[in-house]
Order: structure tokens, then C-alpha cells, then sequence
């Protein structure tokens, strides 16, 4: 049988195509990548064709005579399926390249596809030098820039009966305030399983509205960062970024057998280290202190130097291990302003364990974190002397539950709550509690926006050593936000809060805090 005849009783060219668009194909996993492209030699290797098939004889020639006829990735030939003109020119195209004589046959069904191979050639030509110029302007082979910057405006209002809580925050917190957050990770992977991530940050959130403090401690927004980058005081004491790029994150992790995978850095997060995330309220929310999934002793968010371990199984059971020391670049573990150094008492560390399950629309999680330091980490809610405590104990127990599909009614539900006992203090405090409901909908009026709501008790002391006394420090704080997806990568959301008691035991019940603001996110 001659090639015009055969090709004519070929099934469709997109088994030709697959290999190639196999390897084209963006995937974040290498490993996962296909090896289809290897040389098909015999059409015995195809495991839905039979000898029975009509056209059986016609594909051996092709792949055996001519070796111009490749499969799809899982093995099949697809010969059921339909082909177009163009798919017929691919397939003719692939088979020219090893035919050395050109026979009175091949010459009609070349000319007979012509217009289709022109145009293929074409947009071959076209592809290769789109490819040359990103080679030529790409940033790295291996590495991923992605980007979130954030503008926030809004202000404060200040109440209640104490004139001089509500005139000290409406001094520092009082004027509307304009203020951004740029952060830049980038991904870098040399297996397609590892993760090497650097991550760049500045703001200008320090001195605005929405910075917390000892005024208003509670208002401290999620986006709002007050970290350390490393800049000091005339005393010595570490001060709080702006307008400053600075080393937000730097930590490499790697898998180690089957569902282990390990996390190692010199600046990492506690949350980095965690197997999952006990809660869909978004990150992104309004107040920090509903970024705790109920806990801010259990889940402090401690950043520093540390290490982790995470275990995931296919059934959705999960462990976590982890150690983070804030002062771990520090070398003087006597500095009382800064502390220093990895598993000393002025570490500002914190060890925490977590158990969970995450199925397809719910999970839950228990966790327990050992916190020993200079301070209570990454809990600014906490207030009435507790920073002092040099060591504490602190259980979580999240959960949450989302629909199946959005554009409903129905809202997803993550929810909370951490008790924290504190074992060493140079006060009064001897246990707080924190709790708190998030509720969200997706698709809300319109399909891509989203509406939230979230109410709960930041972290409030519970409990003191002085006899026959009990602390006054509760206070519940209030969310509302809706976030319109202008497109693809830009949102904004309008939202405000209210906090009955922001002040906790030193408020004494004389302070309010309404706030305003929108939130304009571009992601790049």
C-alpha cells in the first residue's frame, strides 16, 4: 500500500500532536510530565489497536515504514476519533520529514494540502520566535516571580467614657490614612518538587491608622505589616519597617519519601510549616486577629529561623512538627531587648504539633504549641501586663465547612477557639482565651465577588494569680467586607469593623474603635 493510501486511512493527526503538546503543557510538578514523546516502532505498542481493526494494516506501515505516527500520552492511539484538515497536514507534515522519495503520489496529496501546510509552517515559524524571545528576556529558568501589592485608605473613630484612652488613640490613630503593602515571592524549583521561596516586602503601615499599638492594639489590619527588618533604635531596639524592601521570608522545602515534606529556613513562618490550614476565611481579611483560625497563642504566626516536618495522607489525615525562634540571627541570648539565639530563653520560640483531616469541603485540626521567650509571639491582642510572661502552653481547636458549589446562600463556616496557660510570669496573668466564626460567600451577587463576615473574642485574659480577683479584659471585635473582582487580577474591597474593647483590663470598658477603609489588591 503506498503513502497517499495510507495516510488517506490514518485515523486523526492529534496523536501525532500529543506529544508535543505534552511537553508544551505548563505543570508546576516536572516529575509529572509525560514520557509519550518516546519513538513509537511498532503498532503493537498502542494498547487500543487491534489486529482486527480495518485500518490495522495502514497504521503499521505508517509507524512501522515510515515511523511518522506517535500516540497519546496514556498509551492509546485514539483511532475513533475525528480529524480536521489542518490535523491531516500535521499528520502529512511529520511524515514528509522521513519520506526520502518523493513519489507522483505524495506530490498530489501535497499539493492537495497545500493552503493547510503553509499555514502550519507558519504558525510553526511563529511559535519559534515567540520562544526565542522569551528565552532571550526570560527572568530565570527556574525561578517564579509572583506579586501582591496593596493600597489601603481609611480611618478611625474613637468612643466610650474614658476621655483619655479615646483622646490618647485619636491622637495616634486618628487621621485617614493612605498606606501600601508590596510583596514579591519568588519560587524557585530545581527538581519540580522542591520549593526554594524568597519573599520581598515593604509598607508604610507603622505610623498609620491601621498599625496597632499600645492606643488600639486590636486594629491592626492582616495586610498591615510591623515586623522587624532588621533596623534598630538609638537604644538598640529593633523598629518597625517603612518604605523599606526587606527579607519577608527565605526557607527551602523538599519531600522525603511519600508524603513527608521537610522545611528548613533561616526566615520562615510557623504557618509555612503546617500541612494544612485549619480554616478558609481568607487570608486576606480585614483584622489580623481573624488570622489566628481562633488561636493567636496556639497559631502565633512566630517568624524567624526554623525547621518542620509535614506528613499528608491520600486519605486526608495530616501531621505537622515544627520550631521557629524569632531572635534565631541573634548571637547574645542575655540582649533583654532582643534576645537571641535557637532554643534559649530569649529565643522568642515556639514549638507546635498539629493533628487534622481535610477532606474535599470540610477539615479540622488540633494543635498545641510551647512558646518560651522574651515575649508572647505574634499575639498583639493580648494586653493587661501579659507580655511579660517568659513561657506558656496554648491548644487549638479549629474547623470548617464549605458548600460544594458557590453562587449560593449558603456560606462557607471556619470557626475556632484556643485557651493558653501561661506556666512563667512576672505578673498577674495566668490564662487567656481567643475564639472566633468567619463566615464567607463566594459568588455573592455577582459570580467572582465575594462577601464576608467575621465576629469572635481576640486573645483576653481569663484568669489572674491575685487571690479572689478576676480581670476585666474582654472585648469582641466585628468584620464586614465585600470584595468586588474587577478583573482577573484586580479587587476591591470596601469593609469596616468595630472593636467594643480594644484596650482589654486597661480600657476599662472607656474605648471603642469604629473603622473604615478600602482595599484595592493587585496580583501579578
Amino acid at each position: 500500500m503506498n503513502l497517499f493510501k495510507t495516510l488517506l486511512l490514518a485515523p486523526a493527526a492529534l496523536g501525532l500532536l500529543s506529544p508535543l503538546a505534552a511537553s508544551a503543557a505548563p505543570s508546576i510538578a516536572l516529575d509529572k510530565y509525560s514520557a509519550a514523546d518516546e519513538q513509537v516502532t511498532s503498532v503493537s505498542q498502542f494498547n487500543d489497536v487491534k489486529p482486527t481493526d480495518w485500518a490495522y494494516q495502514a497504521l503499521s506501515a505508517l509507524v512501522e515504514k515510515y515511523g511518522c505516527v506517535a500516540g497519546y500520552p496514556n498509551g492509546t492511539y485514539g483511532g475513533g476519533k475525528a480529524m480536521t484538515r489542518y490535523e491531516a497536514a500535521a499528520l502529512l507534515n511529520a511524515c514528509l520529514d522521513r519520506v526520502t522519495e518523493v513519489t507522483d503520489e505524495l506530490k498530489k496529496l501535497i499539493n492537495e494540502f497545500k493552503a493547510e501546510l503553509a499555514v502550519l509552517k507558519g504558525r510553526v515559524d511563529g511559535l519559534e520566535a515567540r520562544v526565542g524571545v522569551l528565552e532571550a528576556n526570560q527572568f530565570s529558568t527556574t525561578t517564579k516571580l509572583k506579586g501582591i501589592a496593596t493600597f489601603v485608605i481609611g480611618g478611625n473613630s474613637f468612643g466610650g467614657n474614658n476621655n483619655a484612652n479615646i483622646n490618647s488613640a485619636q491622637a495616634v490613630q486618628g487621621a485617614t490614612t493612605f498606606n501600601y503593602d508590596l510583596r514579591l515571592n519568588l519560587d524557585t524549583s530545581f527538581t519540580g518538587k522542591d520549593l526554594l521561596r524568597t519573599t520581598l516586602r515593604a509598607g508604610n503601615f507603622a505610623s498609620g491608622a491601621f498599625q496597632g499599638g499600645s492606643s488600639a492594639p486590636q486594629n491592626q489590619l492582616e495586610v498591615a505589616s510591623n515586623e522587624s527588618c532588621g533596623l534598630t533604635d538609638s537604644a538598640g531596639n529593633a523598629t518597625a519597617c517603612g518604605d523599606t524592601v526587606y527579607i519577608n521570608r527565605l526557607f527551602y522545602q523538599f519531600p522525603i519519601g511519600t508524603g513527608f515534606t521537610a522545611t528548613i529556613g533561616a526566615k520562615v513562618r510557623q504557618d509555612d510549616m503546617l500541612a494544612m490550614w485549619p480554616s478558609v476565611y481568607p487570608g486576606d481579611s480585614v483584622l489580623d486577629a481573624f488570622t489566628y483560625a481562633g488561636s493567636s497563642g496556639t497559631y502565633s504566626l512566630n517568624l524567624g529561623a526554623g525547621a518542620g516536618l509535614t506528613y499528608t495522607d491520600p486519605s486526608g489525615f495530616n501531621a505537622s512538627i515544627n520550631y521557629v525562634s524569632a531572635n534565631g540571627q541573634n548571637g547574645n541570648p542575655q540582649n533583654t531587648a532582643l534576645g537571641g539565639g535557637i532554643l534559649t530563653n530569649g529565643a522568642n520560640s515556639t514549638f507546635t504539633t498539629q493533628v487534622g483531616y481535610a477532606a474535599k469541603n470540610w477539615g479540622a485540626a488540633v494543635a498545641y504549641t510551647y512558646g518560651q521567650g522574651v515575649g508572647f509571639a505574634g499575639t498583639p491582642q493580648l494586653v493587661a501586663g501579659s507580655t511579660a510572661a517568659t513561657s506558656y502552653n496554648s491548644v487549638a481547636l479549629s474547623a470548617y465547612w464549605q458548600p460544594s458549589e458557590g453562587g449560593t446562600w449558603v456560606p462557607s463556616i471556619s470557626t475556632g477557639w484556643g485557651y493558653t496557660g501561661f506556666t512563667q510570669t512576672t505578673n498577674t496573668v495566668t490564662a487567656a482565651q481567643s475564639w472566633y466564626v468567619g463566615l464567607q460567600w463566594a459568588d455573592a451577587f455577582v459570580k467572582g465577588n465575594a462577601a464576608g463576615f467575621a465576629f469572635g473574642q481576640p486573645t483576653f485574659v481569663t484568669a489572674i494569680s491575685t487571690a479572689n480577683a478576676f480581670p476585666n479584659d474582654a472585648g469582641y471585635a466585628f468584620e464586614w467586607w465585600y470584595k468586588f473582582q474587577v478583573t482577573d487580577h484586580v479587587s476591591v474591597t470596601p469593609a469596616i469593623f468595630y472593636l467594643t474593647n480594644p484596650l482589654g483590663n486597661n480600657s476599662q470598658g472607656g474605648l471603642t474603635n469604629l473603622g473604615a477603609l478600602v482595599k484595592t489588591t493587585f496580583k501579578f
